[in-house]
């Protein structure tokens, strides 16, 4: 049975600094690291549930990967996908089904089922994009891209959130590096100072879906 909230989960996703005694930062000295899927590159695991899921149990899960050449991506089967591009020039997303999709850093967030047969062709040098993915009909979600002059306030709105910073940023009295994150309990604030003009963020708003709370 899916935990009701936060309260039910392991510590891992329920304590931490940042000025608030419930946030989690998550770094990336932290994040595991393995092969992809289909075995032809590597990811980079930042959050996954629950704890420890193999790719083949999560009910969602967070990651970035590396993508140095052309070819396909892995299928994930009852898994709903979005890609965004953290640096590169970018790719073309090619979903059977859907038109050709450019994707580049400043475009938004692209959604797409992760098990429909999909490849991708680079514009032009090797690339890294962050990867969120939930399993259908136990979890929803929704990815942000938010550009910020100075600093922003985010309410939590969502059983998951999880805020990945690009460039250099401040969240209460916590530095944050390059592609860190900071994971927020449902109702929490977190103030991200930007010490930058126009750092971005990367908003991760997941929701358990209601059926799936009483599933056994």
């Amino acid at each position: 049975m899916i935990p009701h909230g936060p309260e039910k989960w392991p510590p891992v996703f329920r304590q931490g600094p940042c000025g608030a005694e419930k946030m989690k930062i998550l770094r990336t000295a932290d994040y595991k690291r393995m092969p992809w899927k289909n075995g032809k590159g590597e990811t980079v695991e930042i959050a996954v549930f629950p704890p420890g899921a193999s790719v083949a149990h999560f009910d969602w899960r967070i990651s970035m990967a590396t993508v140095a050449e052309d070819g396909p991506f892995s299928i994930f089967q009852e898994i709903d996908r979005t890609l965004s591009i953290l640096s590169g020039e970018g790719i073309e997303l090619l979903v059977a089904g859907q038109e050709p999709a450019i994707l580049r850093q400043e475009t938004l967030p692209h959604a797409f089922a992760a098990d429909v047969a999909t490849s991708a062709r680079l514009l032009e040098d090797t690339v890294v994009d962050l990867n969120v993915m939930t399993r259908r009909g136990r979890f929803t979600h929704k990815v942000s891209r938010l550009s910020i002059e100075n600093e922003v306030s985010i309410i939590a709105a969502s059983v998951v959130t999880v805020v990945f910073v690009a460039g250099q940023w401040q969240c209460g009295p916590e530095e944050l590096s390059d592609r860190n994150a900071v994971l927020l309990e449902q109702g929490e604030t977190g103030v991200f100072k930007a010490a930058e003009p126009a750092n971005s963020l990367l908003l991760i708003e997941i929701q358990p879906c209601e059926a799936a709370l009483y599933r056994a």
